[in-house]
């Protein structure tokens, strides 16, 4: 009986990108070796890292071979990883059968999906990923990109603004902080908010999704809500289009902020739609002399009614810069993580790591990604599987319960805080009248500590309470005094000794209170560490 032949090792190919200005390569020496423990073989286009400062040389020692010329690299390719979309030359070379894994953006591009069809290709848009699947997050090379777009958006901000982002005072006189205004607080937004909190700027953001509110806060910002009530939420991590009442009132905001904002950074887009129009000529024209918008949507149109895509204008004294390869701008970080992402989604594809791709399309990460498969279009994905509805809890017999004289929240009548009071001043006379003298002491210096705790904790903020919980956990470690007291006893050169059962205890006592309080402490430092910058 004849075995199955084994199907040979497939070959990644990287060609060189040939989009004007783009510096980024589809992977780094340090993610092909990992590839070729996948099983596969690597081949580089020659030169395809230089601009992002990988050399041939470093390709080659981690194990790739190096193609002169890109018809050669094409050729030699089962599956090809690139950034930019291929022009129609490079669909042109592709071998029939191909695997691409690629940003495609298939609804902005048809023409591009039907070259790829007649070639009998297979291709994943990385684009295309469902990203609410949690397990899809370490392929998401649109969050990876989009973090470092919105970091370089504050970098060009701050080299086309006149000042310094943080606020100074020096002998030369008062520098007041830069303002920064985000419009849209996803990926990018978050990135540039924590950048632009970090150079010590006064940043404010909006988005139309409420629920980002605590991240803007989280990061240093300031959420500045619409004056109306609508969700923004379109699913899928992404904003919807909103109401002609909703976008009214937005405008509003943002002309309000326009007039007092140093720098605008805008980041809003909607998949599959040019960008929204959020800055117009007249905000633009409101802005003090000096002033910067970084536009991150340029090259879907832009956010600004001013924008030109591609490059930097100043127009009524403001700097509109439109570049649309800030990801590019920092092509060696760029680079790195979109190769991490394009690993992670080809171990994925090659479980046995035999060095052969399966597309399993019965994966929902994998179907959302393939947009055309052995040259039939599968684009757009069905709908995600929903998961079943947990079944519904028997009702429980109604309880009767007994009504209070004040409802939940709502402060004690002034009768039932008399008796309170009155119970307590009971009891408090009954402990003094009747307790020993030594009791009273440290009976007084208990409630006195109980209510300085609670006051302390009341005022801390809410995010500090677990770090001040494991201080506090450190500091009761005091109990420690009473395992040495009973160790080595005031008296013990009258008494004695204590017996061995009490030594024990205690000296067990002392060890796990020591490794309580030094460790308490240690995870003290390193949590309130998080905070600062």
């Amino acid at each position: 009986m004849q075995a199955n032949p084994i199907p040979p090792v497939q070959c990644i190919g990287i060609p060189r990108e040939t989009f004007p200005g783009e510096k980024r390569v589809a992977t780094v020496p340090d993610v092909v070796e990992k590839l070729i423990k996948l099983g596969f073989r690597v081949a580089v286009e020659s030169g395809a890292g230089d601009a992002a400062n990988f050399s041939d040389d470093a390709y080659r020692a981690a194990g790739a071979e190096i193609l002169g010329d890109a018809a050669a690299l094409w050729a030699a390719s089962d599956i090809v990883f690139k950034v930019r979309p291929p022009s129609s030359d490079e669909v042109a070379r592709m071998r029939e059968g191909t695997t691409l894994i690629d940003f495609i953006w298939p609804a902005q591009n048809p023409e591009l999906m039907q070259q790829l069809a007649a070639r009998k290709a297979t291709v994943l848009a990385i684009d295309c990923l469902p990203r609410t699947l949690s397990r899809a997050q370490k392929m998401d090379a649109l969050t990876s990109t989009a973090g470092v777009s919105g970091y370089r958006a504050v970098i060009e901000a701050a080299n086309a603004f006149g000042r310094f982002f943080n606020g100074q005072i020096t002998a030369a006189g008062k520098v007041p902080p830069a303002k920064v205004f985000i419009a849209g607080a996803g990926v990018a937004g978050l990135a540039a908010i924590g950048t632009a909190a970090n150079l010590g700027a006064i940043v404010r953001a909006n988005d139309t999704r409420a629920e980002v509110a605590d991240q803007v806060k989280s990061l240093g910002g300031e959420f500045v809500k619409v004056d109306y009530e609508e969700e923004g939420s379109g699913g899928g991590g992404y904003a919807k289009v909103m109401s002609e009442g909703f976008q009214a009132a937005q405008r509003q905001m943002y002309a309000e902020q326009a007039k007092d904002a140093d720098i605008i950074i805008t980041t809003a887009l909607i998949p599959g739609k040019p960008a929204p129009k959020l800055i117009t000529a007249e905000m633009v024209q409101s802005m003090k002399p000096g002033s910067v918008i970084v536009d991150m949507a340029a090259e879907q149109g832009g956010n600004c009614e001013l924008t030109v895509p591609g490059q930097a204008v100043v127009r009524h004294g403001v700097t509109i810069v439109g570049y649309t390869d800030l990801a590019s701008r920092l092509a060696k970080q760029s680079s790195t993580l979109y190769a991490t992402n394009l690993l992670r989604l080809t171990e994925e594809l090659c479980k046995a790591k035999d060095g052969v791709a399966v597309v399993n399309m019965e994966d929902d990460a994998i179907r959302g990604l393939t947009v055309v498969k052995d040259g039939a279009i599968t684009w757009p994905a069905p709908p995600l599987k929903q998961a079943p509805a947990p079944a519904p809890k028997a009702a429980a017999a109604p309880v009767a319960v007994q009504k209070s004289s004040h409802g939940p929240g709502e402060p004690m009548s002034a009768k039932t805080l008399t008796i309170v009071f009155a119970v307590l001043a009971v009891l408090f006379w009954a402990i003094g009248a009747y307790a020993p003298v030594a009791f009273l002491g440290h009976f007084t210096v208990f409630v006195l500590a109980c209510f300085i705790g609670y006051m302390v904790v009341w005022n801390v903020t809410p995010a500090l309470h677990t770090p001040l919980m494991s201080v506090t956990n450190a500091i009761s470690s005091i109990i420690a005094i009473g395992a040495l007291v009973q160790i080595a006893p005031p008296d013990a050169g009258i008494n004695g000794r204590p017996d061995g059962l009490i030594l024990w205890l205690a000296f067990a006592a002392l060890v796990l209170t020591a490794v309580n309080m030094f460790g308490g402490f240690a995870v003290t430092r390193r949590m309130l560490a998080m905070f600062r910058k």
